[in-house]
Formats: structure tokens, C-alpha cells, sequence
């Protein structure tokens, strides 16, 4: 197939997932023109009390004229508000304002003012990235939780927010749907609470009718987000506690099914999360772009959430909504993706990842996905959201899902055949197991139609791994990464090892059925870093392969 009709293929596969509203609104987002509304601002909204101190990030405003994101730290002065040089991620990031509630932020009130003025005279509406509806969406909503605070209006910040909502109403994100187009109306209901008059009301009105719509959807039954990210889990759940605490201080009703979802989510987050207290990896996920789960579950005790109850059985948390599971024994939590990559019209920050897991001990991370670094179009955006950067299976060097350009996907994967079987203890030197059983659909579109089934036995003191494909297939590897922190060491043989943190023994593995092998690897914790490590490779025999690992002192499963 010529690269040409490759790309056609690709294109296609994608697009008959799209909803046909999307298709239009993308047609019609790009057409439009609107001229931005420069009429004076309505009067500002009398508040009972000011906001909450909200969930902190991060300072980004590391001096008065320099900003750090991504973990690269760079001059306004030198680079302006949009140059194209930089990666588009870190200009949006510079619009966001996310600062103004960061850590220490009140040491800066008064370069926050200074910088708020700064804007609104060197960004007038309603070109550059500044202008785009996302960027537009989280501004208003930091620059409102600023003032909300007790701080001052900057001359023209009043008329600024105006414009920019005025704006937004008329640049929804409905082509995208998702994240984009639920920070859009967070910012109507926050503009629309901030001014009063009829104009106000009519952008809060919006904002609040297409939550009604979305949150039923995008927040599943067992809580998570529906883009099955962690991370932008974690961002939906801090909108919704944003949006609890700006109604309640407005006079405004809270909608009565939001703190039930508010609680279901918060329980999901901590479900997904290892010892450590962060996020697993777990399509685009990294630490640093989200507040951390331990602020936002500070934020939801300040606005007077209860605390969250523990889960029925710790020591199995099954998430059947979206397909995750977590397994805890003693010293051990594994989290495993049983899931498809997301909702079928909106797969951007999926990755190629099913069947894959992550593994802490003694609150060390251990066995990880690779993380994400980078958005973009480039190689390094498709290696990180392929499936060789993920512990599962690649077949014949093929991605599960076809994960293309920055945020396509085109044929995915989908989960067969899941059991979950629970064995009770045996006596007392026995405390029972949990076997877990799923394939995967998404290597049927090669050759033969080859299908990929992956066991997880868990019990006291050990996993193990057990990979098969099923239908001819010319090779088959699974790779387990291990954390840069591990180092990883292999006897002479190959078919066993020992993974050790500062010398002190972790764990023990052993390749019952397979060909093993180390090569270097990297982890990819927060956007902009990038951490040596390695990675264990083991050949498929026959179509199987077996993996025990151990960390208990008897040694290696038998």
C-alpha cells in the first residue's frame, strides 16, 4: 500500500467513528468569523463571600518576566505571547494564568496585576493562540477566581473578561466535544455568575445546559472521566469542585446529582492512583498538569465533602464502568487495564495500552508505563502512545490500536472474553488469589487475525503474567518497564533476574516460557522530562509466554 493510500486508510478508520455533529461543527467552527463584541461590560455580581481557596498547582511565575512549564523556563520578554518556536502546549500554558492560585501566590498579587494588565494590552482580541477557545476557557476562570479572592481589578480587566466571553459563546468547542468542550461552559457559568444582567444569564444558562448534557456522559457510572485518562480525570473532577464552590457563593444551585458524581469520581481517582499518592500512567497521563490528587481531595474537605469511605474490599477494587482494576496484597498494588481507549468519537489521548499494568512496592513504583512527555506530531508523541512504551504485547511490530499523528487513532482495540475469578484462602498459609483473564481485538487486522489474551494470577507475595496469541502471527513481545530508579540485574541464562532500589532487594522474576532480554528504556513522569531506565523484553515461544515475579522471601513462583 502506497503511503498515500496508507494515509487515506488511516483517515478513514478514524472518521467513521466521528458523531456527524462533529463533522458539521468542524466545518462550520472554521467558517465562522464572528467579530469580537467590544460593548462595555455588564456591572459586576455582588458575592455573599468570596471563593474557597481552590486546589493549588505549582508556581509557574518564577519571576516577573519569566515563566516555567513543561519544565522549560523561558523569558516573556524574548519570546512574546506566541512564538511559533515554542511547542504549542507551553504557549497555551502562558495564556492559562493557572499562577494566579498556585502555590504562594499571594506573594505575587502584585506581579499577577501587573501581568493581567500586561495581557490585556499586548493580546488585543481576538487573534493568536491566546484567542483560541481553550486557552480563552481556563483564563476566564483563573482571572474570576483571582477577583473572587478579594483582589483588585487591574483597569480593564472588568471589560477584558467581558469581551473574552462574549467571545467564547461563539467559538464552542462542539468539533471536539470532551474536555474542550466542557471548559467552555465552566467558563460561561463562571462569567455568567461573575456579571449579572441579561447577558450574563444567558452565557450562564448556556454553560449549565451543556453540562447537563455532558457530565451525564462524560462521568461514567463508577466514576471516571470517560477519556480514561487519570490525568484529565483528575482535571474534570477540580472543574466540578470549581464549579460547586463558584454556585454556592453566587446564590446559585448546585444541580442535586453532582455531589454523588463528585464523590464516585473522587473514589476513582484514589482507586487509580498507586502509594506514592499520584497517578498511574494510563493513556496521556503525567504529574505536574493536574493539581495533585492529595489537593484536590484537600479542596473537596474545605468546601465540606465527607471523607471518602475505603472501598468495600481493598484488597480488589474492580471499576467495571470503565475497566480498570486494582489489586492490593501486603506490600504490593498492581493497576490493570482491562479497558477500551475511550469513548469511539473522541479517542485523542488514548494510547496503544491495553492489557497493560503498573505494579508499586512498599510505595515504589516498579513496573511503569512510560508516561507522556510531549504532544505534538512528532515520532516521539507516536513511540510514547504506541505500545511497545506500555507493559503488554506488540505483534509483529505492530501497535494494539493504531494511535497516528498526535491525537488519531484509527482501528482499536477492543477487550473480549474478561473473567475475573476470586479463589478464597486455603488455611492459613494460603491467602487466596485472583485470576484475571482478557483479550483484545485490535491485532486482527493483520495477517491471520491473530488475537491477544493476557492472564494475571495474583497472590500473596507474587504475579504472574501469563501472554498468548491466538492465530498465526509471525513474533510476539511483551515488555515490562521498570522504573529508573530499579535497577534491573539478568543471570548468565536469561531466564531469571532480581530488580533492586539502592541495593535492597524488590523482587525476583523468572521467564517460565519465553526468551528474555534487557535493553535500555526511558520514563516520562512529567511533560518535558525524560528519565533513563530499562525495560525486559520476552520473546513470545510458541505463541506464549510466562513471567513470575516474587517479592517475598521463598522466591520464585513455581
Amino acid at each position: 500500500m502506497t503511503r498515500r493510500l496508507r494515509h487515506l486508510r488511516l483517515y478513514l478508520d478514524t472518521a467513521r467513528h466521528l458523531r456527524p455533529g462533529q463533522i458539521l461543527h468542524r466545518f462550520t467552527f472554521r467558517l465562522a468569523r464572528p467579530r469580537p463584541d467590544l460593548r462595555p461590560a455588564p456591572l459586576r455580581r455582588a458575592f455573599a463571600a468570596d471563593l474557597v481557596s481552590p486546589a493549588r498547582r505549582r508556581a509557574s511565575l518564577v519571576a516577573a518576566d519569566t515563566f516555567h512549564f513543561l519544565n522549560e523556563t523561558r523569558p516573556l520578554s524574548r519570546h512574546g505571547w506566541d512564538d511559533p518556536a515554542l511547542a504549542k502546549l507551553w504557549r497555551y500554558n502562558l495564556h492559562y494564568f493557572d499562577d494566579l492560585s498556585a502555590e504562594g501566590a499571594a506573594a505575587r498579587a502584585d506581579l499577577h496585576a501587573a501581568l493581567i494588565a500586561r495581557w490585556i494590552a499586548e493580546n488585543p482580541p481576538a487573534g493568536g493562540t491566546g484567542w483560541e477557545p481553550y486557552p480563552t476557557s481556563l483564563r476566564l476562570v483563573n482571572w474570576i477566581k483571582w477577583l473572587r479572592a478579594g483582589h483588585a481589578a487591574p483597569e480593564g480587566m472588568e471589560q477584558s473578561l467581558a469581551v473574552q466571553a462574549r467571545w467564547l459563546s461563539r467559538r464552542l468547542e462542539r468539533h471536539l466535544l470532551g474536555n474542550h468542550l466542557f471548559a467552555n461552559a465552566k467558563a460561561l457559568v463562571f462569567a455568567g455568575c461573575h456579571f449579572e444582567g441579561a447577558e450574563a444569564e444567558r452565557w450562564f444558562r448556556t454553560g449549565m445546559d451543556i453540562l447537563a448534557r455532558e457530565i451525564p456522559e462524560q462521568v461514567l457510572p463508577d466514576g471516571a472521566q470517560f477519556e480514561l485518562s487519570p490525568m484529565y480525570h483528575a482535571l474534570a473532577l477540580e472543574d466540578l469542585l470549581d464549579l460547586v464552590n463558584l454556585l454556592r457563593v453566587a446564590g446559585r444551585a448546585v444541580p442535586p446529582d453532582w455531589a454523588g458524581r463528585i464523590m464516585a469520581m473522587r473514589g476513582w481517582l484514589a482507586a487509580m492512583c498507586h502509594p506514592d499518592g499520584e497517578i498511574g500512567f494510563f493513556n496521556d497521563a503525567a504529574m505536574g498538569i493536574a493539581p495533585s490528587p492529595g489537593e484536590i481531595e484537600a479542596f473537596a474537605a474545605r468546601l465540606g465533602f465527607a471523607p471518602l469511605p475505603p472501598p468495600p474490599d481493598p484488597s480488589c477494587v474492580w471499576l467495571e464502568a470503565s475497566g480498570y482494576l486494582r489489586l492490593a496484597s501486603g506490600p504490593a498494588v498492581a493497576l490493570i487495564d482491562v479497558a477500551r481507549i475511550g469513548p469511539d468519537y473522541l479517542p485523542g489521548h488514548a494510547h496503544a495500552d491495553t492489557l497493560s499494568f503498573e505494579l508499586s512496592l512498599r510505595g515504589q513504583r516498579v513496573l511503569v508505563n512510560s508516561g507522556t512527555s510531549v504532544y505534538g506530531t512528532g515520532s516521539e508523541r507516536l513511540r510514547q502512545r504506541g505500545t511497545g512504551a506500555h507493559n503488554t504485547v506488540c505483534v509483529d511490530g505492530h501497535d494494539s490500536s493504531e494511535v497516528w499523528s498526535g491525537f488519531r487513532v484509527a482501528r482499536r482495540a477492543r477487550p473480549v472474553g474478561l473473567s475475573l475469578a476470586r479463589k478464597p484462602a486455603d488455611g492459613a498459609s494460603d491467602q487466596g488469589s485472583v485470576i484475571v483473564t482478557c483479550g483484545h481485538d485490535g491485532y486482527r487486522r493483520l495477517p491471520g487475525r491473530p488475537t491477544h489474551v493476557r492472564t494475571f494470577l495474583w497472590r500473596a507475595g507474587g504475579l504472574a503474567i501469563c501472554d498468548r496469541i491466538e492465530g498465526p502471527h509471525r513474533s510476539a513481545t511483551a515488555a515490562f518497564h521498570f522504573h529508573p530508579d530499579v535497577t534491573l540485574s539478568v543471570a548468565q541464562d536469561g531466564a531469571s533476574g532480581e530488580a533492586t532500589l539502592a541495593g535492597v532487594p524488590l523482587l525476583t522474576f523468572r521467564i517460565a516460557k519465553g526468551a528474555g532480554r534487557v535493553e535500555p528504556s526511558t520514563w516520562h513522569p512529567e511533560f518535558g522530562r525524560v528519565q533513563p531506565a530499562s525495560r525486559l523484553l520476552v520473546s513470545l515461544m510458541e505463541g506464549e509466554s510466562m513471567v513470575e515475579l516474587r517479592w517475598d522471601r521463598h522466591g520464585a513462583a513455581g
